[in-house]
C-alpha cells in the first residue's frame, strides 16, 4: 500500500480530481465494496516526483480520512515517512 482512505470518507470527489495517476475509484468501484473511495496500491506513487506531499490528502476536507500505510506493491513511495508513521497510519497532513 501507499496511503489509504479510511471509513471516515465522505465521499466528497476532492481527492479523486487530484491524483495524478489516476489511483482513486470512488466507492461504486471500490474492489473490496466498501462505502468509501479506495486507493489502488499498486498505482498509488504517493505524488512522488508530482507534489510535496499527496495531493489527495491536501485536498480532502476530512481530517484524518487519508493515513500513510506500508509499502507493498506501491511503484514510488516517501523515503522520509518512517516505517513507524506507516504502522501507526499516521495521518498524511498534519
Amino acid at each position: 500500500m501507499s496511503v489509504i482512505i479510511n471509513d471516515t470518507c465522505i465521499n466528497c470527489g476532492a481527492c479523486i480530481d487530484e491524483c495524478p495517476v489516476e489511483a482513486i475509484v470512488d466507492e461504486d468501484d471500490n474492489p473490496e465494496d466498501e462505502d468509501i473511495y479506495f486507493v489502488y496500491a499498486d498505482k498509488c506513487v504517493e505524488c512522488v516526483g508530482h507534489h510535496d506531499e499527496p495531493a489527495c490528502a491536501t485536498a480532502c476536507p476530512t481530517e484524518g480520512c487519508i493515513t500513510w500505510s506500508s509499502i507493498g506493491e506501491s511503484p514510488e513511495h516517501r523515503d522520509d515517512i518512517t516505517q513507524e508513521q506507516r504502522d501507526n497510519l499516521a495521518n498524511v497532513v498534519e
